[in-house]
């Protein structure tokens, strides 16, 4: 037989690396990168740009933040100014089941005058029935506050009847909370509403609490069309410094258990894997003494047969036998890899200690985050404010209604002719009710019905930024610490400004392959908003098939996010160190992981176990801090921040959660893709040279130590 071809006995993830003796880290001779990628991205950046502009020019935040009364004009600011709530003069009138214009409205604005007040009222007050007298002067029946500003009690030759009748001023007020900024009766207090508090049209006062709660439901009707999202953006407005200052304190708990790695890296490691070990060891004794309780009582699972009910199964002697059963196995599992894999935690934990080492000697690293922070918030106030921008575009429609629908030439008016506020003169119109009165904002524009499809645009943008942004944090990083492992003399031969050589470096050609990575990670992470949306939307028909498919689908797309996120971390090593396009390095990334598999495995562990404690105090403590705030039990001095002013307290802190988490994530990517571009490096380093003079190792003496292995000398000539 002949002998066998060199290919049938190579490795299938290909031959280890060669020694070049011209390589000593990060190659300086590099050329552009995924060029086309790299033109795609600009071009997608500058449509998000005019996606921006587009937002700017037609859309108008104040809609979010401030009311408008009946003439269009906002409450709370400008000439309205210290004013910043609604007030109805008749709340009867938003009755859509009563009122012929409320209906044919559809609840989109309540046909009663509206004015900006600067506090709702508190009292039950009707105009009195000597108001009615001949003679009764009006400024001595009616309160100011809430009449319309076109009128003057001091000076008006107006009578009381003749005021009513154009709705200049309130017939009546009822005990009112601000919602939305809207004065709206205090539904709770009407049980208590007094016998002879009557309104016109009622005959009781329980009939006026009814018709005041109905026309109350509609008013809340009118709201919902938009008030989801009128509400959140209303709390962003009101807590976003807040906001800012929670995101700052994740940042600066983050920058310090990065200092702290430094010192205490190996025993944290150690003393978290005793406590894993520890706390599955209680979880064992526990179940242990729950089922010798349980099965002292002989409580058994066949005296209550089959059952759903989680809490009467954890009180049979199975379930917690069950428990027992798997914690003995993962302990022992847990043991056993730690007696046969200890060499390779000891690398691990070499690793992670040179990691520290390496952040010590390069310490400009820890600064990159504020780099990535200002990026990130960049990105996430870009999103926000063009989302914020593109929900509230549209000018305002103006109709003409008429606030007395029964007096004369009135009935005609259905609310659908357009006027101008400005010119619109109620004295030439038949109807002596008639009014100009804002209804709602434009949604017919070309600009306007393609709103959906430029929110979508402005997420696919957010998200590939964001992914950008953490993939040059990525391969900067990568392109520093590779410059570091690859100096044979540490820390002499590290070569000056490496995190902004690197970063120059990887800006200058591997914006397209930055690109190309992100923008895969992009596509996987926007089909699965696509799939928890359809989830969402269809959860009410879906039959046991369709739900099973969809949660496969979930976590199909959920585990190849995880994939591509850790092959784009060692790719844009490979990148940084050996300036190849995207898929090359990919592959040459991947394939040497999997001729090391085990210790990819044990060390991304022991890593992740590590950085998952810090995320877990960074995220933890901050949310919790969030959480006793933004619910008031933290109070602020004075009027600095109201917690019962927002809608949903819930909003601000979930921000600030997610916000924490990403912020925590960016900063110890630093730690991660330290370890990581050191781990690489040290596969290549294993792969490359032998120790011998030609060939060198750099590694540290530590990982050589763990591993058996030193450099050799060269040999001195005899003289």
């Amino acid at each position: 037989m002949g002998k066998k071809k060199e290919n049938d006995s190579s490795d299938p993830y290909g031959e280890p690396a060669k020694h070049d003796p011209t390589f000593n880290g990060p190659l300086k001779n590099r050329s552009c990168t995924d060029v086309i990628c790299c033109i795609f991205f600009m071009v997608f950046i500058g449509g998000y740009l005019v996606v921006g502009v587009l937002a700017w020019l037609y859309g108008d935040p104040r809609q979010v933040i401030y009311p408008r009364n009946s003439t269009g004009v906002f409450c709370g600011i400008g000439p309205n100014e210290g004013k910043p709530y609604v007030f109805y003069f008749d709340i009867l009138k938003c009755a859509t089941g009563t009122n012929i214009m409320a209906a044919a409205l559809n609840g989109l604005q309540c046909p009663t005058t509206q004015v900006c007040v600067n506090t709702c009222p508190n009292s039950y007050w009707i105009v009195p029935l000597s108001g009615y007298f001949p003679g009764a002067n009006p400024r001595d029946v009616f309160n100011d506050k809430y009449c319309s500003p076109a009128i003057d009690l001091q000076t008006t030759k107006l009578t009381v009847d003749q005021i009513l009748s154009k709705e200049l001023c309130a017939r009546f007020y009822i005990p009112s909370t601000p919602v939305f900024n809207r004065c709206i009766p205090k539904i709770a207090d009407l049980p208590g509403i007094p016998s002879n508090f009557t309104l016109p049209g009622t005959a009781t006062a329980n009939e006026t609490a009814s018709s005041i709660m109905s026309a109350t439901g509609d008013l809340f009707m009118g709201f919902n069309a938009k008030a989801l999202g009128v509400k959140i953006f209303e709390d962003f407005a009101k807590s976003w410094y807040w906001i800012l200052i929670g995101l700052l304190i994740a940042m600066l708990a983050s920058l310090l258990f990065l200092l702290l790695l430094r010192f205490v890296a190996g025993v944290m490691v150690w003393v978290l894997i005793v406590g894993v070990i520890g706390v599955i060891g209680y979880g064992i004794w526990h179940c242990y003494w729950e089922y010798s309780n349980y099965k002292a009582n002989n409580a058994s699972i066949s005296a209550i047969g089959f059952t759903s009910d989680v809490s009467v199964l954890l009180r049979v002697q199975e379930t917690w036998l069950a428990f027992l059963i798997i914690l003995a196995v993962l302990e022992v599992v847990l043991l056993l890899s730690l007696i046969f894999l200890r060499k390779r935690i000891l690398i691990a934990i070499a690793l992670i200690k040179e990691a520290s080492k390496a952040i010590g000697h390069i310490m400009c690293s820890l600064l990159y985050p504020l780099v990535t922070f200002v990026l990130l918030v960049i990105c996430v106030a870009y999103w926000g404010i063009t989302a914020l921008y593109l929900a509230t575009s549209g000018v305002p429609l103006y109709r003409v209604m008429a606030l007395n629908h029964s007096l004369p030439n009135c009935a005609s008016i259905n609310g659908t002719e357009p006027c101008d506020p400005l010119s619109f003169n109620a004295s030439s119109s038949p109807c002596e009710s008639a009014r100009c009165m804002f209804l709602k904002y434009n949604e017919e524009g070309l600009f306007q019905q393609n709103l959906f499809n430029l929110q979508i645009y402005n997420v696919l943008g957010f998200l590939w930024c964001m992914n950008f942004v953490l993939a040059l944090g990525q391969c900067t990083m990568a392109g520093a610490f590779a410059s570091y492992y690859w100096a044979f003399s540490k820390p002499g031969d590290l070569p000056y400004f490496p995190v902004a050589s690197s970063f120059l470096r990887t800006l200058r050609y591997h914006v397209g392959s930055l690109a190309f990575g992100s923008l895969i990670l992009t596509i996987v992470q926007f089909i699965r908003i696509i799939l928890e949306y359809l989830d969402h939307k269809f959860k009410a028909a879906q039959n046991p098939c369709t739900r099973f498919i969809m949660c496969c689908l979930k976590c199909c797309f959920w585990c190849l996010e995880k994939f591509i996120k850790f092959l784009n971390r060692n790719a844009y090593i490979m990148i940084a160190v050996y300036g190849k396009n995207f898929c090359t390095s990919a592959k040459n990334a991947f394939c040497l992981l999997m001729r090391n598999i085990v210790r990819v495995v044990v060390l991304d562990k022991v890593t992740d176990l590590l950085l998952l404690f810090g995320k877990l105090m960074v995220v933890g403590g901050v949310g919790v801090l969030a959480f006793f705030f933004f619910s008031g039990r933290i109070e602020m001095p004075g009027e600095t921040f109201s917690a019962s002013s927002l809608n949903y307290y819930w909003v601000p802190i979930i921000t600030v959660v997610v916000g924490s988490y990403m912020i925590a994530k960016g900063f110890f990517s630093v730690y991660s893709m330290c370890v990581d571009t050191l781990f690489l490096c040290f596969l290549e380093d294993l792969e490359r040279n032998d120790g011998s003079p030609e060939k060198p190792y750099y590694m540290p003496k530590s990982l050589m130590k763990i591993l058996s292995k030193k450099n050799k000398q060269p040999k001195q000539n005899k003289k």
